[in-house]
């Protein structure tokens, strides 16, 4: 599997400083672009999807999200994190699949990944035919939009190569436009220190004060550029459990109210439990200074007043502490809009 088409473009993004404190991006180098020095032996990288919409999901599913954006006081988890831990579902569906294959050919040598080494994923899918890149960076597809995970088996079987699929986007816009921070700083290029999720998740530190407002009351992860993306119309519901909501909508105050016990114990075999109960509340003093600005309910007001937490958190609850009520709702929230249609976006035929 040839990726040194995308060696440019990597160093350009990690000179730029784009991956922000996620510096395991630049340990590695250009091992992301050469999947045989990843994994000695590697002739082919069988990649693979697993949508992840829960089961139950309508059809207006993304308006519906985009309306709790409008709900100052709920707190927001991006749609992927609702259920059980990816990693575990894609890795171990990924490795029956290795050993199907074994079973069919012979022993091989082979290694499974999941969002867990230095690969670039959307680069493998797009020449394996499994979507194109969009500009939100994300894979893209025809049948399925942006709302799956992906997953790759490194093997050294000298398997038919599937050729890639053409790109879709045409000239829409709406990913770059609906941004809360302008992540998207140009079309296929995401300058992670300004994206929420990034912000919300990876990183470890405090959340710059410029961003903060345009939080909201998103406290794990940011689907707007999602929401949006008139290909999504297309998602396909996960067949699986896992992914169905573990919790239905809880109110800010009421996750504010968590020891790290309660958060170990609610986060068990989710992927929210991997960012710790100081981020977790660190954004959820965020989002409760904004519910405090937006609504001016000093129910607010009190329950960060009389938080004990110090350090990381105790910063950021006094800038909430410091948050006004006005009269315009969250700004972040009123950026986005729904595209009928873009360029080029037909329904798949059936």
């Amino acid at each position: 599997m040839d990726l040194s088409a995308e060696e440019p473009g990597l160093q350009a993004w990690l000179a730029a400083g784009f991956h922000g404190g996620m510096h395991y991006m630049a340990a590695h180098g250009l091992r992301r672009a050469r999947p045989a020095a990843l994994v000695p032996g590697t002739v082919r990288v069988v990649t693979a999807r697993m949508d992840y919409l829960p089961r139950d999901s309508a059809d207006d599913w993304a308006a519906r999200e985009q309306q709790r954006l409008l709900l100052p006081c709920e707190a927001l988890i991006s749609v992927y994190a609702r259920g059980r831990d990816y990693h575990k579902v894609l890795r171990q569906r990924l490795q029956r699949l290795a050993d199907q294959l074994a079973a069919a050919v012979g022993p091989f040598g082979h290694r499974v990944f999941t969002d867990s080494a230095p690969v670039l994923e959307v680069a493998l899918a797009t020449r394996s035919g499994l979507g194109w890149r969009g500009k939100h960076t994300l894979a893209l597809q025809r049948e399925a939009g942006s709302m799956f995970f992906l997953g790759e088996i490194y093997v050294d079987l000298p398997l038919p190569v599937t050729a890639p699929v053409t790109a879709h986007c045409g000239a829409c816009t709406a990913c770059l436009d609906v941004c809360p921070t302008q992540a998207i700083v140009a079309p296929y290029r995401l300058d992670a220190r300004r994206c929420l999720s990034y912000l919300s998740i990876e990183h470890d530190g405090a959340i710059p004060e410029e961003f903060r407002v345009a939080m909201g009351n998103r406290i794990y992860g940011c689907d707007d550029c999602q929401l949006v993306c008139p290909w999504n119309k297309f998602a396909q519901r996960s067949p699986l459990a896992d992914f169905d909501p573990r919790r239905g909508s809880e109110s800010l105050l009421q996750l504010w109210q968590w020891s790290e016990a309660d958060f170990l114990h609610h986060t068990e075999g989710s992927a929210i439990r991997r960012i710790g109960i100081t981020r977790w509340r660190r954004n959820l003093a965020v989002a409760l200074g904004n519910a405090w600005r937006a609504t001016g309910d000093t129910v607010f007001h009190d329950a960060l007043a009389a938080a004990p937490d110090t350090g990381l958190v105790r910063e950021h609850i006094v800038w909430a502490l410091a948050q006004r009520n006005v009269s315009s709702a969250i700004s972040a929230s009123g950026r986005l809009s729904m595209p009928s249609s873009v360029d080029n976006v037909t329904r798949p035929a059936t």
